[in-house]
């Protein structure tokens, strides 16, 4: 079954780290970034990666968040530090098979204290 499953959401308080993992199922998948959608918001960009390893990063994040991806391009992460309560959101991986985008079911964050 293609699918994209994200992990390593979960309830942090302001400041902290966590590093969320998105695993891709069928080797035709190719994750290349990361969304998220915040109570009563329209979902965003977080960040993408592509190609040899380019990246891009939505404003709010940068220098705090880091997108990655292993070499078999089968799991991408984001490392998410000194998290803001405005980062509280459910985070969604997103990938390409062929031409189609391919979703993850989300994993929530909540950054409070």
């Amino acid at each position: 079954q293609t699918q994209l499953v994200e992990s390593g959401g979960g309830l942090v308080q302001p400041g902290g780290s966590l590093r969320l993992s998105c695993t891709a199922s069928g080797s035709a998948i190719n994750p290349v970034g990361w969304y998220r959608q915040a109570p009563g918001k329209e979902r965003e960009l977080v960040a993408t990666i592509i190609g040899g390893g380019i990246t891009n990063y939505a404003d709010s994040v940068k220098g705090r968040f880091t997108i990655s991806r292993n070499k078999a391009f089968t799991t991408m992460f984001l490392q998410m530090n000194n998290l803001k309560p405005e980062d509280t959101g459910v985070y969604y991986c997103k990938g390409l098979y062929g031409s189609r985008d391919v979703w993850g079911q989300g994993t929530p964050v909540t950054v409070s204290s």
